[in-house]
């Protein structure tokens, strides 16, 4: 007789969810001066913060820490309380964002970069850590490059042959007579083509301004420009760079904040380079240190991502971030008392018209 087996089934293992990856140059960075992992880490956090903490602190090096990957990934709470999270643990002194200029094949770009320490510190502390990271990335990029060296390789031997063996001397051919060549046969006549319109050749020696707009296709494919687009805005750019600005400030503004659509980049960059042209520099600038290369590596405020020096940004916060909202003034609650008093002398002449 068959016995049927009631044993169950062997489970099958939960599958790990994997980690998001960043963007090259994005992710999470580990900040130095950290404790070991310990069971009552982040344990002085409310419930919400100390629950996204502790994902935070488990995510490698280059994982995605965005608002939208967070909350993706952890769905007991949405984007809103994602970025208040974030927020207080920036006040916290767990977190920083940064924006650092990156090079790379040419072209150069802004990432946001979060910095991430388990164990809380002051703004001291940050502020000393991102100029030390600043200094770090300024000399790995003025760091000179050692050229490559290709090999050569010497010609291979003959198959079958001794190499040093001298070359056999080939003997000379016979010299002959010129021969008459045949009659070519007559071709006939291709007919004429129509002369195609080529396109505008590029200028021989191109501006700053011209090259500025000719590489924003490059950085942001919503606003590559054509060469004519780049002849016809190269006069509203060069004011730019006669104001004192360069390059990287040009682009960064034409690039920063852009709609999800751009239905026409030539109006866009026009409206932009006409309404967001800096002021005019005095004419005696301030005289700055010899040798102080520029900043690449800017601290970002946690909450609306305005950049600035560690220093102007407390807790990781700007100044309108960091104030609370201002208490209505004395005329705006003057308002509202006259409000109610005309509203409850109305309902009062209400009732006594009720009344015969």
């Amino acid at each position: 007789m068959a016995t049927e087996n009631l044993s169950p089934a062997l489970r099958t293992p939960a599958s790990s969810r994997p980690y998001a990856k960043a963007g090259r140059g994005y992710g999470k960075r580990s900040a130095p001066d950290q404790r070991p992992a310990r069971a009552d880490d982040f344990m002085l956090l409310p419930e919400r913060e100390r629950h996204i903490a502790g994902y935070v602190d488990h995510l490698p090096d280059g994982a995605a820490m965005d608002i939208k990957s967070l909350a993706k990934n952890i769905p007991l709470y949405g984007q809103m309380a994602v970025a208040s999270a974030l927020r207080a643990l920036g006040v916290a002194g767990h977190l920083r964002h940064a924006q650092c200029r990156v090079e790379d094949r040419g072209q150069v770009r802004w990432v946001t970069r979060t910095f991430w320490s388990r164990t809380a510190h002051d703004n001291e502390w940050w502020g000393t850590f991102l100029n030390a990271e600043n200094n770090r990335a300024t000399q790995e990029a003025t760091a000179p490059q050692a050229p490559t060296r290709v090999p050569t390789q010497a010609p291979a031997p003959r198959t079958g042959t001794d190499p040093s063996a001298p070359t056999p001397m080939t003997p000379a051919e016979p010299t002959t007579q010129p021969t008459t060549p045949d009659p070519v046969p007559a071709v006939p006549a291709v007919p004429a083509v129509p002369q195609q319109r080529t396109p505008e050749p590029a200028p021989a020696h191109p501006s700053p301004a011209y090259l500025a707009l000719a590489q924003l296709g490059r950085l942001e494919p919503r606003l590559a420009l054509s060469a004519t687009d780049c002849t016809t805005l190269e006069p509203l750019a060069t004011q730019w760079f006669t104001r004192g600005v360069d390059t990287d400030y040009l682009t960064h503004t034409l690039t920063s904040g852009l709609p999800t659509q751009v239905d026409s980049p030539i109006g866009f960059v026009r409206r932009r380079l006409n309404d967001k042209i800096p002021p005019h520099l005095p004419t005696t600038p301030t005289p700055a240190t010899p040798g102080t290369p520029a900043r690449r590596l800017m601290a970002e405020c946690t909450e609306c991502g305005t950049p600035g020096h560690p220093e102007a940004l407390p807790d990781g916060l700007c100044r309108p971030c960091r104030t609370p909202d201002a208490a209505p003034s004395s005329e705006q609650a003057t308002g509202a008392n006259a409000e109610r008093n005309v509203g409850s002398l109305v309902a009062e002449l209400r009732g006594m018209l009720k009344h015969p």
